[in-house]
């Protein structure tokens, strides 16, 4: 059987003896994730020296010299021109006690579906901060949408120490402003490990730099090599949510995505909600290479039998034929507990904000908010609140206007999560309760 033509988009590793970690690299625009990228990837044999004083030259021909190491992941002509990371990228890479699929992320608001989408493939992010700039909105936003999507472990990369002169007291500053956003929205901060790193110049990337004698932790590789591979929800339902489709002359249909639960095998009888649309699996592919099942974790594609392009489309979740997804529609509603994070006027009934779920996006209408929740015990403490303002959190009801693939979280948490975005902010996060 042909494999399939390669495709940008699946930067995938096959599972081996080393555990498997999709890490994605977070934070504000300019902030240098790419840069970072590329500088861990020539550290660690994964990038010639050779590749990099090529894009060197190529971008000191445009005036961005120092996009050299950008460029390893940055592959789009508009990326390069412009200097910032436009759509997610994916790539591999092995560390001494890992494997990595390295996801970037862009920094940019005006991309920040894209940023969804990587978070929610990713299973550990390090997040990193310009030493001189400290905490941007970006900083604040791509935080709480990581907590949101289920990113339970981080790393922080405090970036560009070479620009404060290796300063350990603004290095200090940053830790400390940084700690009380991340504990916030509920990371165990004694687990969160915090870097201090120049990526241009290649300090604590690989091994501890002189530069900062007084830093007594590990520099970034070995705080990678310190994350715990995921548990593998494989007795749940299979939940793949697809990210992309390609209709190939010759192959057919390849949908691409990430399981979230369950195992997805060869000759399966597939179904794809909310299109409600049936198959069966042809073959899957992860990092071009057939396999005959794949597990929750990986990012594979997927040829399938007896339908079109236009049948489905990114957002929708491919499941078993006799345990589909659940779908909430416009006749149905979702009860979600909701915690408002930054609105002007707050969360009140009427609002039509996007909800963001796995790498679906739809607009839901908030027609009821049941009741406010106290911080302090849990527990719900004023019932129907014309409002819930930025902090507090509560349940509220949701009307759907397209249909969406959503589950409860007592059932699939993975795909319970959501994020609501308004005016270009995200403005609340939470988790669906029940569909009605």
């Amino acid at each position: 059987m042909r494999s399939f033509r390669k495709l940008r988009d699946d930067k995938v590793i096959k599972m081996a003896d080393k555990p498997h970690i999709n890490l994605v690299f977070i934070g504000h625009i300019d902030h240098g994730k790419s840069t970072l990228i590329g500088r861990f990837m020539l550290e660690t044999g994964h990038v010639d020296q050779r590749v990099i004083d090529k894009f060197k030259e190529e971008a000191k021909n445009i005036g961005k010299e120092s996009y050299q190491y950008a460029w390893v992941i940055d592959k789009l002509g508009e990326e390069r021109k412009r200097g910032i990371t436009i759509d997610v990228a994916w790539d591999k890479m092995e560390t001494q006690h890992r494997k990595i699929t390295i996801i970037d992320a862009p920094g940019h608001r005006d991309f920040l579906k894209n940023m969804i989408t990587g978070a929610n493939d990713a299973d550990a992010a390090v997040l990193v901060v310009d030493a001189r700039e400290g905490v941007k909105e970006q900083t604040r936003e791509h935080i709480f949408l990581a907590r949101t999507l289920g990113v339970d472990q981080m790393i922080v990369a405090v970036n560009k120490m070479d620009r404060v002169d290796y300063s350990k007291e603004i290095y200090e500053q940053r830790k400390e402003e940084l700690q009380k956003i991340i504990k916030s929205v509920g990371y165990n901060i004694e687990k969160v490990k915090f870097v201090p790193l120049s990526a241009i110049e290649g300090d604590n990337i690989v091994k501890k730099s002189e530069k900062m004698k007084w830093y007594n932790g590990e520099p970034l590789e070995r705080a990678i090599d310190s994350l715990e591979e995921p548990k593998k929800p494989v007795d749940k339902p299979l939940r793949l949510p697809i990210d992309k489709v390609y209709a190939i002359k010759g192959v057919g249909l390849v949908p691409i995505g990430r399981i979230e639960t369950g195992v997805i095998n060869v000759n399966d009888k597939i179904i794809f909600m909310p299109a409600n649309k049936t198959s069966e699996v042809k073959s899957i592919e992860m990092h071009h290479e057939k396999v005959e099942h794949a597990y929750p974790g990986d990012n594979i594609g997927f040829n399938i039998k007896g339908l079109s392009k236009n049948d489905i489309d990114r957002g929708n979740v491919c499941g078993p034929v006799d345990n589909p997804p659940s779908v909430a529609t416009q006749k149905n509603t979702i009860e979600a507990k909701v915690v408002v994070l930054n609105h002007p006027k707050g969360l009140s009934i009427g609002h039509i904000p996007s909800l963001f779920c796995h790498t679906a996006s739809v607009p839901v209408t908030i027609v009821e908010i049941k009741s406010r929740i106290n911080p302090a015990t849990g527990q719900e403490d004023i019932k129907n609140p014309p409002i819930l303002k930025n902090g507090e959190s509560g349940v509220v009801v949701m009307q759907p206007l397209k249909p969406l693939a959503i589950e409860k979280a007592s059932d699939i948490p993975e795909l319970s999560r959501f994020a609501l975005r308004e005016g270009g902010s995200t403005i609340a996060a939470g988790i669906c309760v029940d569909i009605s």
